[in-house]
């Protein structure tokens, strides 16, 4: 029996967009095959009502004899089909508003330095722009949130990522803040580069065939949690990133795309501490509450350790 969400016309767009039949180049038949793999895994999710935590689970257990479905998943759009089941169930529950989610990635690693108020991200030895990042937590009422946790990271200028870049040290582009009494959090960092999948690899080579690339635009990941909230999993895109909506990974959502402001003003680099002109975000994030326990709990799946001695 066909999935009713899977022959929606946004999920048939969706998969045209996954196979690369929306485009030039690339084998047709190839595309048509994958096409059709995805499909008929995206209606088995639905059909058998598979939560994320079952999939991930099952990701986990085939990366562990291939590695590169940590990639695979989301570029094949996997990671955003089960955000778009997430919508919808909480749009039929009538859980609306809040920040929206957007997918995790691979490249969590738990355990970052926690900071009140304010933290250096980067260790200095990026020679980048400068990025200020600053808003506030607040509730669906526009209440702030105190000790709220922003859970942060993001690639350096090379796109590389502590914890899987050997030339990083642990936690570099890593932090957690805990917001004061106004709910506010402000980090300083250097604006991060996106990436692409690795050169000739598995993944690579799957989305060459059917005519695809394997890039990420510039964005920055957040876990945003507090104590009767839902656990609120997303990430912002750097604006202006030629990649910005032609994500192989497909996590782009338009109210996560902030102005990024190149700050010149004298007064607010010397407020900065800085020599000279840096880039700004302002963002606020804003949570739902918690129908129960399990909601305020970051999602089960398997993810990288911490450090060793960390």
């Amino acid at each position: 029996m066909a999935s009713e969400l899977v022959q929606s016309p946004e999920i048939q767009a969706y998969l045209d967009r996954i196979s690369g039949l929306d485009q030039e180049g690339g084998d047709r038949r190839m595309k048509q095959i994958l096409r059709r793999v995805v499909s008929d895994l995206f209606t088995t999710i639905d059909d058998f009502d598979v939560s994320a935590e079952e999939f991930w689970a099952a990701l986990h257990f085939m990366q562990q004899g291939a590695p590169e479905f940590g990639l695979i998943a989301p570029g094949l759009g996997f990671d955003h089909f089960l955000d778009v089941r997430m919508d919808l169930a909480d749009k039929k529950a009538g859980t609306t508003g809040g920040t929206p989610r957007t997918i995790e990635g691979p490249l969590y690693i738990p355990g970052a330095p926690i900071e009140k108020g304010r933290a250096r991200l980067d260790d200095g030895e990026d020679t980048g722009e400068v990025l200020v990042m600053r808003g506030t937590v607040k509730d669906l009422n526009g209440k702030p949130v105190a000790g709220a946790i922003v859970d942060v990271w993001h690639a350096n200028t090379k796109g590389g990522y502590s914890g899987f870049d050997p030339s990083q040290k642990p936690y570099n582009n890593r932090r957690r803040i805990e917001t004061g009494a106004d709910g506010s959090y402000v980090f300083r960092s250097v604006v991060p580069s996106g990436y692409s999948v690795p050169p000739q690899g598995s993944t690579d080579r799957l989305l060459q065939s059917v005519g695809r690339h394997g890039n990420r635009p510039a964005h920055i990941h957040f876990f945003v949690s507090a104590p009767g909230y839902r656990h609120l999993t997303t990430q912002i895109n750097i604006d202006g990133d030629p990649y910005l909506h032609d994500d192989f990974a497909f996590a782009t959502h338009n109210d996560l795309i902030p102005e990024v402001v190149r700050q010149e003003d004298p007064e607010q680099i010397r407020a900065e501490q800085l020599n000279g002109p840096f880039s700004q975000i302002d963002f606020d994030f804003t949570l739902q509450k918690a129908a129960d326990a399990a909601e305020a709990e970051l999602m089960a799946r398997s993810r990288a350790p911490a450090p060793a001695g960390a």
